[in-house]
């Protein structure tokens, strides 16, 4: 079940026979975050993509733990695209476009974006650990299929270099929260148009 408002947030509730997600977006927010998924690293992820994209958060997983993190990854990406999908609406008077270049310490990570309607995901990360503590690291490629496929985006993400998974993963969600930040802000100058010329990016 979904709900959008005419200000741009929506709520999303997902309930699977693996999962029960509710998440609540606002993208005009200031990157505030109330985040229990279950899954330590996760959560301390998704809090760095809802600061630095300054959209706002409450996300609530209940998920089959006692078999692994796989579901609750997945589903709960699944239902923050479909809330980001619903508070943007029509994408109306929307940036569209974004890039970025990421530094974290010895980490570069480029992150770009075409809130588009049309989703995809081109990855182009590689760890050198299955694990970071006990979070498996083909997880985070997992969660941007997700939110990719589920918010309608076309979104590309390249580790230039790095040493450190945590980084890795870390500059991931931080490059990726600052192109959603800068695409879904409203440009001016588009005066409310939709940003396309076929007119809809439906």
């Amino acid at each position: 079940m979904a709900e959008a408002t005419s200000s741009r947030t929506a709520q999303v509730s997902r309930k699977t026979n693996e999962t029960a997600v509710s998440v609540s977006v606002n993208i005009d927010g200031t990157g505030t975050s109330k985040i229990a998924t279950g899954v330590g690293f996760f959560d301390h992820m998704l809090d760095q993509l809802s600061r630095h994209s300054l959209i706002d958060m409450e996300i609530k997983t209940d998920g089959d733990l006692h078999v692994d993190d796989h579901h609750t990854v997945e589903d709960t990406g699944i239902a923050i695209g479909q809330a980001i999908a619903k508070a943007l609406g029509d994408r109306r008077g929307i940036t569209r476009y974004a890039s970025l270049d990421l530094a974290m310490d010895e980490t570069m990570t480029r992150a770009a974006v075409d809130v588009s309607g049309r989703p995809f995901l081109v990855w182009n990360v590689a760890f050198t650990s299955p694990k970071i503590g006990t979070f498996d690291t083909e997880l985070v490629r997992e969660f941007f299929q997700a939110l990719a496929q589920n918010a309608g985006i076309t979104l590309h993400i390249q580790n230039i270099y790095g040493a450190n998974n945590h980084h890795i993963a870390e500059t991931c969600f931080k490059s990726v929260a600052r192109v959603l930040r800068t695409a879904t802000e409203i440009d001016p100058r588009q005066a409310g148009r939709v940003p396309s010329t076929k007119g809809t990016l439906a």
